[in-house]
């Protein structure tokens, strides 16, 4: 049975991913536009790319004003991708402007799609996927924001499957390692901090967008049904390394 497609009678399934322009969220995005989804993604930025299949709208997920305008009218979701991230370089999270900001773009800004969804996404008893990260684990000496906002992630994936079971919304988190994203580019490409990263990892190698967005697409359909409150690591073993 093939659980990523709805009969052709019946409207198509729904993704809405934030972080959907760049990275593992436009990943997530073409995954999704690859089942026959339809994809509406939401962000600050976008790469300079088309994505077939994928409607963007530019969004502040910490506007709340703005995030309920950006879900009105969907009559039902049946993903809601919440992959919207910021880190702060150069000791900027230690300054209490830059700990806010990352603070609201990765906890607020989840909590605030999620609640505006929330009534979409149970007329279909859709799924959450959340991005936590390897460092829900571990703590960070130059990112305090970034570590305590992604472990706050997965409490708060937790407290919304409980909370919205009973409406059939199952929530489950990712916790990408090092993925050869922008995002982790500055490492990845360090020459001095890549052999000591990789030293770590079982796998060995780096991680690819499309293997979080495997993972992602698996959560957000009915292969992972009775899944919910869980936080799955997709990280070449880092974790335990």
């Amino acid at each position: 049975m093939n659980t990523s497609q709805r009969p052709a009678t019946e409207a198509p399934r729904l993704a809405v991913v934030t972080g959907g322009g760049t990275g593992i969220g436009l990943a997530c995005a073409r995954h999704f536009a690859g089942m026959g989804w339809r994809v509406i993604a939401l962000g600050m930025d976008r790469e300079d790319t088309d994505a077939p299949g994928v409607a963007f709208s530019k969004l502040d997920v910490t506007d709340e004003a703005a995030v309920k305008q950006a879900v009105q009218g969907l009559d039902g979701i049946d993903a809601l991708v919440n992959a919207a991230g910021l880190i702060r370089h150069e000791g900027r999270e230690w300054e209490p402007e830059g700990f806010r900001q990352v603070l609201e773009v990765n906890l607020v800004g989840t909590q605030l799609m999620t609640m505006a969804c929330k009534d979409a996404l149970a007329k279909r008893q859709g799924a959450v996927v959340n991005f936590a990260s390897m460092f829900s684990w571990f703590g960070s000496r130059n990112n305090p924001s970034y570590a305590a906002s992604k472990g706050a992630v997965v409490a708060l994936t937790r407290s919304h499957a409980m909370a919205f079971a009973e409406l059939g919304i199952r929530v489950n988190a990712v916790a990408p390692g090092w993925i050869d994203t922008r995002l982790a580019s500055g490492a990845i490409h360090n020459p001095d901090r890549a052999p000591g990263i990789l030293a770590r990892i079982p796998a060995k190698r780096w991680g690819a967008a499309e293997e979080v967005a495997d993972v992602v697409g698996f959560l957000s359909t009915a292969a992972s049904r009775y899944v919910t409150g869980a936080l799955l690591p997709v990280d070449g073993g880092f974790h335990i390394g």
